[in-house]
C-alpha cells in the first residue's frame, strides 16, 4: 500500500465532490468526469487508506465515521493546492469576467475598475445567470461573475468566494399600454392576479426564479410558464414584445422599444448581488474589480437595506446586515 504521503491530490478531490453531494452522478457533472472514473477512484482511495469513507445504498449515500475524520484533512490539502497553483498562475493574462448585461451592477463596477486600472485587460463575457456562470467559473473557463450567491446549490458555494456588493432594488417591465405603467411605482398588492416572466425554463437563471417565487408567495402574482433559454440582448427584447410579458426586473434594466420599467414598492424587495469568483484565484485584475466595488458600494450606498424591505432569509445569511 503506498504511503499516505503519496496519495495524488486527484483523489482527494474526487473524495470532497462526493462528500459534500453525497450523490456520485452530481459530484461526477460537477468534476466533469465519468461516473464510473470517479467511483474508481474513491475505491482507490480506500484501498490506500484501508479504510471505507462511503456508505452506498440503492437510495443514499453517506460518510462512514473514517469518511468524515478525512473530510477536513482532504480539503486542507486540496486549498494548499489551489494556492499552490494560484501562486504561479499567469496573471499577466486578461481577467474574464461575466457581467451579465451591458448595463447593472456588474457593468458599472467592470467599468470603473478599467478607467482606475487602465494597465489591467479585463475581457467581458455576457452569461444569462450565475448558476450558469458558476460551472464556467469552477472549471476555470472564466474568471469572475456577478449575482446572488444564496441562490446556489451549497455543493457549487464551496469551490467559489464572493464580495457582497450590492442590494439591488427590483422592478416590473411593462408595456407602456399596461394599467400599471402609469405609475411611478407599482406596489407589490397591484401585482396580484399578473403573470411575470422570471426566468423559468431557463437552468442557467435559476436562481433568480427562485428569488422570484419567493417573492410571489403568497401574493397572488403567478410565474410566466418556463420557457426555453433566450440568448442576447436583441433576442430578449424580441421574445418578450412578442409574448406581450411583463417581466420581473431590477430598477437599472436594458431598453426595450414600448416598454417601461417601474421600481416595485410596499415593500421594496431587494436582489442580493456578489461578486463571485473561484476559490483560490489570484489575480491583480480580480484585486483591482474587489477594491473598485467596495469604493462604489460605500459610495452609493450600494449595502444599505432600507426599513422594511423584502429579502430572504437564506441571503441575509450570506450578506452584510447594514440596516
Amino acid at each position: 500500500m503506498p504511503p499516505v504521503q503519496d496519495i495524488e491530490p486527484r483523489l482527494l478531490r474526487a473524495f470532497a465532490a462526493v462528500a459534500s453531494e453525497l450523490h456520485f452522478t452530481r459530484a461526477a457533472a460537477r468534476l466533469f468526469v465519468a461516473q464510473q472514473a470517479l467511483s474508481r477512484d474513491i475505491r482507490r482511495l480506500e484501498r490506500q487508506l484501508g479504510a471505507e469513507l462511503f456508505v452506498r445504498t440503492t437510495r443514499q449515500v453517506t460518510l462512514t465515521a473514517d469518511g468524515r475524520r478525512l473530510l477536513p484533512y482532504a480539503r486542507r490539502v486540496l486549498d494548499a493546492q489551489d494556492e499552490l497553483a494560484a501562486a504561479f498562475a499567469d496573471t499577466d493574462r486578461p481577467l474574464l469576467v461575466d457581467i451579465g448585461a451591458p448595463v447593472g451592477t456588474g457593468h458599472r463596477v467592470l467599468t470603473e475598475t478599467r478607467r482606475a486600472a487602465p494597465a489591467l485587460e479585463f475581457v467581458a463575457r455576457y452569461l444569462s445567470g450565475l448558476t450558469g456562470a458558476a460551472a464556467e467559473l469552477l472549471a476555470g473557463r472564466l474568471d469572475v461573475s456577478y449575482g446572488r450567491i444564496a441562490g446556489l446549490d451549497p455543493a457549487l458555494r464551496e469551490g467559489l468566494a464572493h464580495q457582497p456588493v450590492r442590494y439591488e432594488r427590483m422592478a416590473v417591465l411593462l408595456r407602456d399600454d399596461h394599467p400599471l405603467a402609469a405609475l411611478t411605482q407599482v406596489p407589490l398588492d397591484a401585482l396580484a392576479g399578473e403573470t411575470l416572466y422570471a426566468g423559468a425554463g431557463n437552468a442557467a437563471t435559476a436562481e433568480w426564479t427562485d428569488l422570484a417565487a419567493r417573492l410571489f408567495a403568497g401574493r397572488g402574482i403567478a410565474m410566466a410558464a418556463p420557457f426555453p433559454e433566450i440568448t442576447g440582448e436583441a433576442e430578449f427584447v424580441r421574445v418578450v414584445r412578442k409574448q406581450r410579458w411583463s417581466v420581473l426586473a431590477s430598477t437599472e434594466f436594458i431598453a426595450v422599444p414600448g416598454m417601461v420599467v417601474r421600481p416595485l414598492v410596499d415593500p421594496v424587495p431587494l436582489s442580493p448581488v456578489s461578486l463571485v469568483w473561484r476559490r483560490g484565484l489570484r489575480h491583480p485584475g480580480l484585486d483591482a474589480l474587489r477594491a473598485c466595488a467596495t469604493r462604489l458600494a460605500a459610495a452609493e450606498g450600494w449595502l444599505e437595506i432600507p426599513p422594511g424591505c423584502w429579502l430572504p432569509e437564506t441571503d441575509r445569511e450570506v450578506m452584510p446586515d447594514n440596516s
